[in-house]
């Protein structure tokens, strides 16, 4: 049974739309996705209805963005029900900070002399419920300030650049108390090795149950450090492509594989 449990959709800031995304699924066999859009389980009904008739499992999920002082950590949340009420006013608040922020970072572009309309903002996100820095970075491109996503990151709105603000979401604990209300796993997504030691313990006392282990471009060295760590707390170990569309490759092109994640599968009553 091949898996990618870490997929993002036009819900927030993939390219494409969540029956695409199972239809992408379906085309490279993959047996099991997990759609986990920031901050919104928007996309989630839609990846049921197309998975159930593709014969493809749509694990409902979701990928909460926290900030612990200037860090920023991302938790995913697995098996989540997606009509659950706190979840879902999570996702709104979400979506206005998330737009209050552009907002002023278009304001700063403006003074580098970027001029940007937060509606050509929008219209990059496709009408996504959670908006990001990737909008504005494709509205950048569209306008012909940048070559490309990434210049826009490196040159005006990544981390420490003229127009960056960064952002001011909930805390880990906070998402991690929000995920398991909701019924769900708390895993912490592509976790810092650099922050590993001093937040895991932190993470792990909070109720997170496991570590995402398994991404494309985690060297053998990093896999083998998480998976022990995963095992000396006890932890499971999930994983996946964080695929946002077609430009950086075909949905598909890595997998995880069952056995890898047998007991975040069996947690979730798979």
């Amino acid at each position: 049974m091949d898996l990618d449990l870490h997929i993002h959709s036009t819900a927030s800031d993939g390219m494409v739309r969540p029956a695409a995304v199972v239809e992408a699924a379906a085309e490279a066999r993959l047996d099991v996705i997990a759609l986990t859009d920031h901050d919104t389980v928007a996309g989630v009904p839609e990846a049921l209805e197309v998975g159930r008739t593709l014969q493809v499992e749509v694990v409902p999920a979701l990928e909460v963005s926290t900030t612990l002082g200037d860090l920023e950590l991302h938790i995913l949340g697995y098996f989540v029900d997606p009509t659950d009420s706190a979840l879902l006013a999570h996702t709104g608040e979400a979506a206005g900070r998330r737009r209050d922020r552009l907002r002023g970072m278009v304001r700063k572009l403006e003074a580098e002399g970027v001029q940007i309309e937060f509606d050509r903002v929008v219209a990059a996100g496709a009408g996504g419920g959670a908006l990001g820095r990737p909008h504005l970075a494709r509205a950048m491109v569209e306008a012909g300030y940048v070559g490309s996503v990434p210049e826009a990151f490196d040159r005006y709105i990544g981390n420490d650049h003229p127009a960056y603000i960064p952002t001011r979401l909930i805390d880990p604990e906070g998402a991690i108390r929000l995920i398991r209300g909701a019924g769900g796993i708390a895993v912490w997504a592509h976790p810092p090795m650099r922050h590993l030691d001093t937040y895991l313990p932190v993470l792990a006392e909070a109720g997170m149950a496991g570590l995402e282990v398994y991404r494309p471009r985690n060297p053998v060295g990093r896999v083998r450090q998480l998976e022990e760590e995963a095992g000396r707390r006890g932890l499971v170990r999930a994983g996946g492509s964080d695929w946002h569309g077609p430009d950086g490759g075909p949905l598909g092109e890595f997998r995880v594989e069952a056995s890898d994640v047998a007991e975040l599968l069996k947690m979730g009553g798979m």
